[in-house]
């Protein structure tokens, strides 16, 4: 490519790409980092190129022609293909303005050079507002990049004052190498965003994962504040049982001396049977009434008795059965505090160690 009679008319960084000639289906990268492409005008031959170079060699070299077309098929990639170089090209960018602004580019190339064709095919020179056209691609005026205003370069266009051959290979020799090392400046500038980029998204996933966490701690907090609260009721309520409990339990003081006033009834009964069978040729009809009376007496005393003796144990033996209720209870209570403590600790050490891995 030729300097003197071929200058670059926009120019933007992407992700090359080529379809894979054997499948026709995958795209195959042609490097690591995004290339430098641009859009060249030959006013010598009248046509429009877009070339990257990568390294050493050109990775695309595709004149446009009118039957072209640029294709968007996602936010932030684009593709068209080149039948004269039997492959199928694809651009990845950074951000979907810099593949709106290739894409006008392209439909302005692409009209251009069906202008430029169709004044070939008369056979006649460019119109003035032909030659206009090409002028405003041509003019020396600053290189159009998609990167942003503070990437703009100069370049010097054929004048009336241009230099000789001597001068021209020295100044082609220095805008080949200046090209190779800003090329080079500008990939290493691109791996540096690139990286700074992924550790932001490291830092926001690190920010949003430690606010979780905090929330998570939070809820542990109030969780374990309400269970300390249900095991101080619990331990208030066992504190407060044990009075109705002994009031309950008090019958079992008495239990004995029931026992043995139910003994010394059924003695008495069975003394009063021995007398009355003892006795039989003596008592009249009125002692034998009143000792029958007596035994009736006793017994139903004796039965009552015993009933109160049975309420007695069933009050019990229920006062034990709600004891123990309740200290099963502050038992699963204080044993799920201590897992939501246990919990709450992992959490806060999960933290921490988060914490310092942001750092």
């Amino acid at each position: 490519m030729s300097t003197a009679r071929e200058q670059p008319i926009f120019s933007t960084r992407a992700h090359v790409f080529q379809i894979d000639p054997a499948t026709k289906r995958n795209w195959v990268p042609a490097g690591k980092h995004a290339l430098t492409v641009s859009y060249f005008y030959d006013a010598t031959r009248n046509v429009y190129r877009i070339i990257s170079i990568g390294g050493a060699k050109a990775i695309i070299n595709s004149t446009v022609t009118p039957n072209m077309t640029f294709t968007k098929t996602s936010q932030k990639f684009g593709q068209w293909a080149d039948s004269r170089a039997n492959t199928v090209y694809g651009l990845g960018f950074a951000s979907e303005q810099h593949l709106t602004q290739f894409a006008e580019k392209f439909q302005e190339v692409k009209e251009a050079a069906r202008l430029a064709r169709e004044k070939s095919q008369d056979g006649g020179e460019l119109t003035s507002s032909a030659l206009g056209l090409a002028s405003h691609q041509v003019l020396p005026s600053p290189l159009v990049s998609a990167n942003g205003p503070g990437e703009e370069k100069l370049f010097r266009s054929q004048s009336a004052d241009a230099p000789g051959p001597t001068e021209r290979e020295r100044l082609k020799k220095m805008l080949s190498e200046g090209s190779v090392g800003e090329v080079q400046w500008e990939a290493e500038f691109f791996a540096l965003q690139d990286s700074n980029n992924k550790l932001a998204d490291a830092l926001r996933e690190a920010n949003a994962a430690a606010t979780q966490w905090r929330q998570q701690v939070e809820a542990q907090r109030v969780e374990a504040e309400r269970l300390r609260q249900r095991v101080a009721e619990l331990e208030a309520q066992v504190a407060a049982e044990p009075a109705p409990a002994a009031e309950k339990e008090a019958p079992g003081q008495p239990l004995e001396k029931l026992e043995a006033l139910v003994r010394t009834k059924d003695q008495e009964i069975q003394t009063l049977k021995n007398q009355t069978g003892g006795a039989r040729e003596a008592p009249d009809a009125a002692e034998r009434e009143e000792t029958e009376q007596k035994v009736q007496d006793l017994e139903a005393r004796n039965s009552e008795l015993e009933q109160q003796l049975r309420a007695a144990e069933r009050s019990l033996e229920e006062a034990r059965a709600e004891r123990e209720r309740a200290r099963a209870e502050v038992g699963r209570a204080a044993q799920l505090l201590d897992v939501r403590l246990f919990e709450l600790s992992e959490l806060r050490e999960g933290l921490a160690r988060l914490a310092e891995a942001t750092s």
